[in-house]
């Protein structure tokens, strides 16, 4: 499959990315290559094998959750930069 400009400028739209005219012509390059790669990969006989949901066999060993120790609410906010009253005072991120 090709990727074409157009299809590129729709990805990319969705994807909220912006690319000058030299990097959507790579780019197009790149994502036709990925997916002729993916192509290829779709034509190995893959039948008996079993999938795999990890590379690793390593087993993580989770442990029971306990209440424990707790920092009191003033405690919380002894190092604050900044406070009001009970809570931290942060910057606006959002306008």
């Amino acid at each position: 499959m090709k990727i074409d400009i157009n299809t590129l400028k729709k990805i990319a739209h969705l994807a909220r990315l912006e690319f000058d005219e030299k990097s959507a012509e790579k780019m197009t390059k790149d994502m036709t290559q990925i997916l002729d790669w993916v192509e290829h990969l779709n034509q190995v006989d893959t039948e008996g094998v079993e999938p795999i949901t990890t590379m690793s066999s390593e087993i993580n060993i989770i442990r029971e959750d306990k209440v424990g120790k707790h920092l009191s609410h003033e405690r919380g906010l002894r190092n604050a930069p900044q406070r009001d009253s009970d809570y931290f005072r942060v910057p606006k991120v959002l306008e």
